[in-house]
């Protein structure tokens, strides 16, 4: 018997060695690019992608950035490549709504959660790792800015490794939206549900790992039953590595607060709140921020090979 390989999407441009590693059938790791344009400054946003991708490989798993250049879906990109994305001053933020726009203007373009967790599923990669989710934003009972980040786990048969969903939204009302959607919320090693800065959150996760190889099963059965979506698998922040809750929440409020002031709303709150973030915090945010992608991306490369084991064959 042969392992089911799925036949790329013909849009998508993917990198050599994550075409080899997909058609044999090999573990491979989607990564956003979001974090690099809108995430972080230069020169840490670049160190950190390719920091990011050596975990990944060091794992056993080939790593895949996705990213929009030139208005192609690129799965994979080269060094250079990611230095454009760190520098280049035009870079769009891309959601799934954006996608069709900018591959037709032919921009360049950074991927969010769910256009990464789009185009991934189209190139037949099964494990994507970030560093955390959107979700519901503070006061959506008035603006309605939800992110697409969940319904497109409710519709992409990706799992999404996370630190949670982003401390600046609403946890609680984002848990209830996945659970809405029928997304399997798991966390691992923990009960709690970690809050992306924070191990803790103030919220017990709906369900609880203990193994690599239990979470690739639970995969493997939600698509075997037909059960269209993807999972979030969230990893809480090295203890060592995290802000208190006491700490953050009362940086989140202010970044809050200014972002009221200024009317910055839609796509551009999140990149505002999260750089006005490393500000207040004289840059003790971007180092968790850096040690929660690196936490996932050592989870997400031993969940790929782990997922690779129990894939479907023919």
């Amino acid at each position: 018997m042969t392992r089911t390989t799925p036949t790329p999407h013909p849009a998508l441009a993917l990198a050599p060695e994550v075409a080899e590693a997909l058609a044999a059938g090999r573990p491979v790791v989607a990564l956003e690019s979001t974090i690099i344009s809108h995430g972080m400054p230069y020169p840490r946003n670049v160190e950190m992608a390719r920091e990011v991708e050596r975990i990944v490989r060091d794992g056993g798993a080939t790593p895949a950035t996705i990213a929009i250049l030139d208005g192609v879906a690129r799965i994979g990109l080269s060094a250079d490549e990611l230095e454009l994305l760190a520098t280049h001053e035009d870079v769009a933020k891309v959601s799934i709504r954006d996608l069709p726009h900018i591959m037709a203007t032919k921009r360049h373009g950074a991927t969010t959660v769910a256009s990464t967790m789009r185009l991934a599923a189209l190139a037949g990669i099964k494990v994507f790792v970030t560093g955390g989710l959107g979700g519901v934003h503070r006061g959506a009972e008035n603006s309605m800015d939800v992110s697409a980040d969940l319904t497109e786990l409710s519709t992409t048969d990706v799992a999404v490794v996370s630190a949670g969903v982003k401390s600046i939204l609403d946890i609680g009302r984002t848990l209830e939206v996945l659970e809405t959607l029928g997304v399997p919320v798991v966390t691992f090693g923990v009960n709690e549900y970690p809050s992306f800065y924070s191990r803790e959150s103030g919220f017990t996760s709906p369900m609880r790992s203990d193994s690599i190889e239990e979470l690739a099963d639970m995969m493997r059965i939600k698509w075997d039953l037909g059960l269209a979506g993807g999972i979030s698998v969230t990893n809480p922040v090295p203890a060592e590595d995290e802000m208190t809750p006491a700490e953050i929440s009362e940086l989140i409020d202010q970044a809050v607060a200014e972002a009221e002031q200024r009317g910055i709303v839609g796509k551009d709150i999140t990149p505002f709140l999260l750089g006005r973030i490393v500000e207040l915090s004289d840059g003790k945010s971007l180092d968790t921020n850096i040690a929660l992608v690196r936490n996932n991306a050592r989870l997400g490369a031993a969940l790929a090979k782990a997922y690779a084991a129990v894939a479907p064959v023919n």
